[in-house]
């Protein structure tokens, strides 16, 4: 019970103390406070930064609230204030509060339809890059590593996740990526040309985000951050790109399947229903990066960076184009665009030779057509000698 209901109960200001567990001094104090109508009102005490808050202000409006309180202190010293350093780091925190309480940009949740977007980026761990997707609709994830961020390789993440999601969304939305970026025009981003091609064969919108705005695909970032802390981190080392990959489309497979916090459904059920309507995929998947052109050797190999690889006999003495995918397999093509070979990347140095990748085999010239007699597959032992026909020794 309080000072003043325990003074109404009792009417005695030694009882209401002994209720209240205080002196009689305060009971009377706290009633006579309340019978004059509260505490009076203090002046506001002046602070030593009265002076140049105006000049703050000025600063903090004019740089959009990004301004430090280290990089304003010496103007303010020019300006006469004399007090210490943390107190004009109060002063510059309290106007940016004001500031940004007055210039809040009021964001909303993102409502998404379904097959409309695929939100993409590009993180790093440890030397690792890895390549992560969300599906907006039914927050379906998808999560592969890579040696590098650049345009071929975005490109073939791109390519594999479509295969993965049995469609192609209607925009793709990027972060402003150098390797998909061909210019800023007016602070709209032009894809590059390779990027409009892949577009255009597989039927969707290049989008990019706008500048200093991460939030506007932080469902993106998220993804990048729960795969670093959940996949990266605690399965690390992996013992080489085919493995991390394979450790990726496990940890996809289990984080599709259950409950998503902020849809309340499974990512891969929504999928199902989604799923019916992605655009169809193409029959052919584009050719990506760049082509070089080489001639199959006597040891029906071919060199590419400085290694060697297996083709067919039958293409020696020919000339095949070589792409390498994505920088994980060598497609070795003819020039009808047939693939006739794949090999994983090896380094300065190495052959790679598959098995079926032999010799020709040599026409066995015909005995009787040369009037020889035939040879035999395998020489037997020779016949035994006759009695007495042994060797002749000269005296």
């Amino acid at each position: 019970m309080d000072i003043i209901s325990a003074y109404r109960e009792v009417g005695s200001y030694r009882a209401a103390a002994a209720i209240s567990g205080t002196t009689p001094k305060t009971v009377k104090r706290v009633i006579a406070r309340h019978e004059g109508g509260g505490a009076p009102q203090r002046a506001p005490r002046a602070h030593n930064y009265d002076d140049v808050a105006g000049l703050v202000a000025g600063k903090v409006k004019s740089t959009q609230g990004r301004i430090s309180a280290k990089r304003l202190l010496p103007v303010a010293r020019a300006a006469g204030y004399a007090g210490s350093a943390r107190n004009f780091r109060r002063l510059v925190a309290e106007r940016k509060r004001l500031w940004r309480e007055d210039h809040h940009r009021g964001r909303r949740p993102a409502v998404w339809s379904p097959g409309e977007h695929l939100v993409i980026d590009w993180g790093s761990e440890g030397g690792l890059h890895v390549f992560c997707a969300v599906l907006a609709w039914s927050r379906v994830r998808f999560v592969r590593f890579a040696a590098d961020e650049r345009s071929e390789t975005t490109l073939a993440m791109l390519a594999e996740c479509f295969e993965v999601l049995g469609g192609v969304p209607g925009t793709v939305l990027a972060d402003r990526m150098g390797c998909l970026k061909g210019g800023v025009v007016a602070s709209v981003v032009v894809p590059t040309a390779e990027y409009v091609r892949f577009a255009g064969h597989y039927q969707f919108k290049p989008d990019f985000c706008e500048a200093r705005d991460p939030q506007s695909k932080g469902i993106v970032e998220n993804l990048v951050g729960y795969a670093k802390s959940d996949l990266m981190v605690p399965q690390a080392p992996f013992g080489g790109y085919a493995a991390a990959n394979q450790a990726a489309r496990e940890w996809c497979a289990e984080v599709n399947g259950v409950v998503h916090s902020e849809i309340c459904a499974m990512p891969a059920e929504r999928l199902v229903t989604e799923r019916e309507l992605l655009a169809p995929l193409p029959s052919l998947r584009p050719a990506i990066g760049k082509t070089v052109t080489r001639t199959v050797d006597r040891l029906s190999c071919v060199r590419f960076g400085s290694a060697r690889y297996s083709v067919p006999a039958r293409l020696i003495g020919t000339r095949v184009q070589l792409r390498a995918d994505d920088g994980r397999l060598l497609a070795i093509m003819t020039g009808e665009g047939e693939v006739v070979a794949e090999h994983v990347l090896a380094g300065r140095g190495r052959t790679r030779r598959a098995g079926r990748h032999g010799r020709r085999r040599r026409r066995r010239r015909s005995s009787a057509r040369w009037g020889r007699s035939p040879r035999r597959s395998s020489p037997g032992p020779p016949p035994p000698a006759a009695p007495g026909s042994g060797p002749t020794w000269r005296s």
